[in-house]
């Protein structure tokens, strides 16, 4: 298994939160959705550079409210159908560098998503964040519990 490079060092921002939902897609599915398909569910159309490999830099940019929000990361760790974490960086982090782990459990035909987000720089970027993640959540379990496996 490859190793992050420079992986980013949290210990001096230990504020994070954890959001969770049983969603209606299997694990297979939602992973693709987190390395493949973020135009799919939370990037604009058109608005994505990503390659899921470990170490590659990717960006997306989020429109909400009529605002444009780009986004930049780098993939620290993939395990097939089970685990995305990335490097999540953004004006909503205040240009630090943040981690987003995502964990898959297959339950049945659904799967339990755990996510956490680290490194927080102040409790308000924490705190928009813990707002956010749910409605995030439930707009991709919406948006990809129709697709299949192989798609």
């Amino acid at each position: 298994m490859m190793k992050p490079i420079c992986p980013p060092d949290l210990s001096q921002r230990p504020l994070q939160l954890v959001a969770e939902r049983t969603m209606n897609a299997s694990p297979a599915v939602l992973y693709r959705a987190w390395t493949e398909h973020f135009d799919r569910w939370l990037a604009a159309p058109g608005a994505v550079l990503m390659t899921a490999a470990v170490n590659e830099v990717c960006f997306w940019e989020i429109h909400f409210d009529g605002r444009r929000y780009p986004h930049y990361g780098r993939f620290l760790r993939l395990e097939r159908d089970r685990l995305v974490e990335l490097t999540w960086l953004s004006s909503g982090t205040k240009g630090f560098e943040t981690i987003v782990t995502v964990e898959l459990s297959p339950i049945g035909r659904r799967t339990h998503l755990h996510l956490t987000h680290a490194g927080f720089p102040d409790e308000p970027s924490r705190a928009e964040h813990e707002r956010a993640w749910p409605d995030v959540l439930k707009q991709l379990d919406h948006r990809i519990a129709g697709e299949r496996t192989e798609s």
